[in-house]
């Protein structure tokens, strides 16, 4: 039996997403939530959904094709046993809202850190399509701590509150991480393992934000299962052609910002340059492998 024929759930998630390659998927950093040490009580939620709505305008309207919604401000990160009810209460207000006013565009939820479970109950009340799991198998260290892999205990809650139309993106071995746990397993070896454990995608990344991924890491990951990857880090006008001759989507936050910093304004020359890129490559017939 080889590898890919031991994949559970190997559909094409970016194609029954999107209906399309080359899929671009920008990130909505939100402001502060309540119960984060940031949090500005006076400007209270409003404030929050105001930027979450104008963000998603903007990178709709500048042709991206989907986004994902994380609380990247509800700075220093907490594991999710840690997490407050106020956080999945607070993201799924923004969800629910974004959902209202983009009813037929796919949404994400990346609760960090990685909070997986909560990034699905968010996506269940809110109505968004997918959530981003950091680390879905395996384990390393972060900032938090020691992360471990949700594979397990996320199938059985999401299966429990009836929400498997909600689907898995994984990181392989994500960023802003010591990897030494998993040292003696290569990224192939770690694909696999999340492919196995169900996920419906493979995010590859640098080893910083707004790092760009290794292009060996890119193929490798492409070969490894039939799942589609994605790259979530580093992604630019100037690379995104490389990028896509053998990923299938991209996630950008950081570089569609003014200077390409994650918490600065989104950048509307950059957003339509991206857009611009991506529209010649799928127009040249292009596809990734």
């Amino acid at each position: 039996m080889n590898a890919k024929s031991e994949e559970l759930n190997p559909s094409n998630e970016i194609q029954r997403l999107f209906k399309r390659s080359h899929a671009l998927v920008g990130m909505l950093h939100l402001l502060p939530l309540p119960g984060s040490p940031r949090f500005t009580r006076t400007a209270g939620m409003a404030a929050v959904l105001d930027q979450a709505m104008s963000e998603a305008e903007l990178l709709l309207s500048s042709g991206f094709d989907g986004f994902i919604v994380e609380n990247a401000w509800d700075i220093p990160f907490v594991k999710e046993v840690d997490l407050g009810p106020e956080t999945p209460a607070s993201l799924a207000v923004v969800v629910a809202a974004l959902r209202r006013e983009f009813p037929k565009v796919p949404i994400g939820v990346n609760c960090l850190a990685n909070a997986v479970e909560v990034s699905i109950s968010v996506a269940a009340a809110g109505g968004a399509d997918f959530v981003r799991s950091n680390q879905w198998v395996n384990a390393y260290v972060a900032n938090e701590g020691l992360i471990e892999g949700r594979a397990g205990n996320v199938a059985r809650y999401r299966r429990a509150i009836d929400a498997e139309n909600i689907t898995v993106w994984a990181d392989v071995n994500v960023k802003l991480g010591s990897h030494a746990i998993t040292a003696d397993r290569s990224l192939v070896q770690q694909a696999k393992d999340a492919a196995w454990f169900d996920a419906n995608a493979l995010i590859v990344t640098g080893n910083r934000l707004g790092d760009q991924p290794k292009l060996e890491d890119i193929v490798e990951m492409t070969n490894a299962t039939s799942l589609p990857v994605v790259v979530g880090s580093g992604v630019r006008p100037d690379n995104l052609s490389m990028i896509f001759e053998h990923a299938h989507a991209v996630i950008i936050g950081s570089s569609i910002k003014v200077g390409g910093i994650w918490h600065g304004k989104m950048d509307p020359t950059v957003l339509s340059d991206i857009v611009s890129e991506r529209n010649h490559i799928a127009g040249s017939g292009r596809t990734s492998k």
